[in-house]
């Protein structure tokens, strides 16, 4: 591992058309592979359309088993070309269930596993309990070419036990592909602030860069918001694209020097694991 790593966001907006939503993630992939980055984020659900903003029985046939995973194939003979990481997220099927799931592509071409989205949404316009089973893999970290990554699903970085789970168990940056936009019930609410802060919230916390991925563009009277960005430990964003703007950021951060700053800081040093009790519990109820 180099002791510095450049990690990218992609945006772009997305149509029903699998194969042109996989050429346009492909070029942007190139594009910022070409400018240097090395750990790469697409964002959510990017072969096709949000489809979770309604239930409807025939999106289920978008689903595809992790094996002979046309798109995750795809990514793999991209990435070993490129030597670039790439988190690819998935409809997947296995068996009788269904996931909303990222399969993590390391630098050479291999398939370092799976991760299942932990926190299943469920209100509308984001619908995802009817085509979701809530994850089975745990939280899970990659030891990947250019260091050990951390990946949560949209859904999950709004909680911050995912995030610290993830940095106990080692990661050196934490990876958000996203789907968020306008709230159909409160065409006034807006929450691409809070989305921002909270994940903000996680950089500092764990003295860790963040890096979110969100799509753009209007789908079926849904406007996706954009401004994907990359953060660092301090909470700075220190790269960040607008609301309707195709392309990629990138930021460049040395995790060695970011593991020493994080344990001076001592949130890892005095934390006290003995008295977290409650939050193994639904309802606050030791």
């Amino acid at each position: 591992m180099t002791d510095l790593i450049t990690v990218a966001a992609l945006q772009t907006a997305f149509c029903e058309d699998r194969s042109t939503n996989v050429s346009r993630i492909d070029e942007l992939v190139k594009e910022a592979a070409a400018n240097g980055a090395q750990i790469i984020l697409p964002s959510e659900l990017f072969e096709g359309y949000y489809f979770c903003r309604e239930e409807r029985d025939k999106y289920f046939e978008w689903a595809h088993p992790v094996e002979n995973h046309p798109t995750i194939a795809h990514f793999q003979k991209l990435a070993a070309e490129l030597g670039v990481v790439l988190p690819i997220s998935f409809f997947e099927k296995a068996g009788q269930a269904y996931y909303n799931s990222v399969a993590i592509v390391d630098a050479d071409g291999r398939l370092l596993g799976v991760y299942r989205k932990s926190h299943i949404p469920d209100g509308p316009g984001y619908e995802e309990k009817f085509y979701f089973r809530p994850g089975n893999t745990g939280f899970k970290v990659w030891k990947t070419h250019f260091g050990t990554i951390g990946v949560g699903i949209c859904w999950d970085q709004w909680f911050p036990e995912c995030a610290r789970s993830l940095v106990l168990m080692g990661a050196d940056v934490l990876l958000y592909p996203t789907a968020i936009g306008s709230e159909p019930q409160d065409p006034e609410l807006d929450t691409k602030d809070p989305w921002q802060r909270v994940m903000i919230g996680h950089a500092v916390a764990n003295v860790v860069p963040v890096v979110a991925a969100n799509r753009i563009g209007t789908e079926a009277g849904q406007t996706f918001y954009g401004h994907s960005f990359v953060a660092n430990p301090r909470g700075d964003k220190v790269a960040e694209l607008g609301a309707s703007q195709t392309g990629f950021v990138c930021a460049s951060f040395d995790f060695r020097a970011i593991a020493r700053t994080r344990a001076s800081y001592g949130f890892f040093r005095d934390r006290r694991p003995e008295l977290y009790n409650v939050l193994t519990t639904a309802d606050g109820t030791l």
